[in-house]
């Protein structure tokens, strides 16, 4: 065989395994396949029926992948106990702060369109941020107003680190008398980019690359996309996001023909679990069926089903291409999963809820295995929802998990146990 016939049938054999790599989609496997066990994967099933049948969850749906395919998708309980429908896998939830995940991604893609920079000001999209104020606990003397030292960047909201919280800093009471409290937004008859220039006018709980301040960043940021694209956040997502990777039941607000997919809310009171009510407040059923569908929360607003934001985590595992379309580059994804917490930037700043953990551009990272203390690896990064969902994705071991339910408030521990149950079943 000729050197240029050679590497010509070399040629046309990458392009095909390219072409066939970025065209996969999830797909269903054996986990003896990808370096799991079966019957170490039913011990999920062990663990979370005694919590239905202990009343301590209505009902779940859990999926985990590794290399690309689907070696566990399975539905515990019901989606609604009074009427007693049963879950079943393709059952949509409020997805609440994982909507935050999506958003900082459409901010990564409006870096790479030219459009901005993560080291810009806030104030450059939205001028009402550029004479930011920040309330200083006197204690119990109250508060004291000054100047911020510096002006909130782009990628400070990415981080938690702008000094935004979500109302209840020291200034609590203005935020409050601003009906600034909280994550919801679905009940609002104005658009977020309204709230959040509300939001500027008010006291905000730190200094900008101070500390971690859990809060409204992503809120901004999704105004921030509505400014810089020209279109309404659910438009954006839709077009750049969403739609390209096929995420077909990802929605603000739901729509009428899927009404019946959606999975009840409950709260816990007394150790019981208790439907939750129809005012349409945090915890409540919401506003996502009758809403004004004017306010579309970048922080807080989205409902999804385990297969759409497995699409999502997959694309990120991918490096940021997903069934043929790229959303990210590499090196995008590679600086969303960085630690970007304690090092020269945001000096003395760290991640105050779990050890051994930092915080990227919307994720949470782990940082130091030992000093979190439970099974993973460094470099894996996730996040949670208020409505008690989690995912967590492990790049070092080409895996992921989606976890949705449909509780809050509510304590368990089910997040830690589930964690422990998908790595113990990896046996390659």
């Amino acid at each position: 065989m000729s050197i240029n016939r050679f590497r010509s049938q070399l040629f046309f054999a990458l392009l095909t395994w390219c072409f066939l790599g970025f065209s996969q989609q999830l797909t269903p496997d054996l986990a003896e396949n990808n370096g799991m066990s079966s019957e170490r994967l039913s011990n999920i099933d062990n663990v979370f029926t005694n919590y239905i049948d202990d009343q301590k969850l209505p009902g779940s749906v859990i999926l985990v992948a590794r290399n690309g395919k689907i070696v566990y998708h399975k539905s515990f309980g019901l989606r609604d106990m009074e009427n007693k429908i049963p879950m079943t896998n393709d059952k949509i939830f409020r997805i609440a702060s994982q909507t935050k995940a999506l958003v900082s991604v459409g901010i990564m893609m409006l870096q790479e369109d030219g459009k901005l920079l993560l080291s810009d000001s806030l104030a450059t999209y939205i001028p009402e941020f550029k004479n930011t104020k920040v309330a200083v606990s006197k204690g119990k003397k109250g508060y004291r107003v000054v100047k911020a030292k510096r002006p909130i960047r782009i990628r400070d909201l990415l981080t938690h680190t702008a000094g935004v919280g979500y109302g209840f800093g020291p200034a609590a009471s203005q935020w409050k008398k601003a009906d600034l409290q909280g994550w919801y937004f679905a009940h609002k008859e104005e658009s977020i980019l309204e709230s959040v220039r509300d939001m500027a006018k008010l006291p905000m709980d730190a200094h900008p690359g101070e500390s971690f301040v859990y809060g409204y960043n992503t809120d901004i940021l999704g105004a921030v996309i509505e400014v810089v694209s020209g279109k309404s956040l659910d438009v954006f997502l839709k077009e750049r996001i969403l739609d390209p990777i096929g995420m077909v039941d990802t929605h603000f607000y739901l729509p009428n023909e899927k009404v019946s997919r959606l999975s009840v809310v409950y709260n816990q009171k007394n150790n019981k679990l208790v439907r939750a009510d129809d005012k349409g407040e945090e915890e409540s059923q919401g506003h996502y069926v009758v809403g004004p569908r004017k306010s579309f929360s970048g922080g807080a607003g989205l409902l999804s089903t385990s297969d759409d934001y497995a699409r999502f985590l997959q694309m990120l595992l991918n490096g940021g291409v997903y069934n043929g379309n790229r959303i990210l580059s590499r090196k995008s994804v590679e600086l969303m999963i960085a630690d970007h917490l304690g090092g020269d930037y945001y000096k003395d700043v760290t991640f105050p809820w779990d050890w051994g953990t930092g915080f990227g551009l919307g994720f949470s990272i782990t940082n130091n295995l030992g000093d979190r203390g439970v099974l993973g690896s460094v470099g894996e990064y996730g996040w949670g929802g208020a409505y008690h969902s989690s995912y967590f994705v492990n790049p070092e071991e080409k895996l992921f998990v989606v976890y949705f339910t449909q509780v809050v408030p509510i304590t368990l521990d089910d997040h830690q146990k589930l964690k422990a149950l998908v790595y113990q079943a990896i046996v390659d």
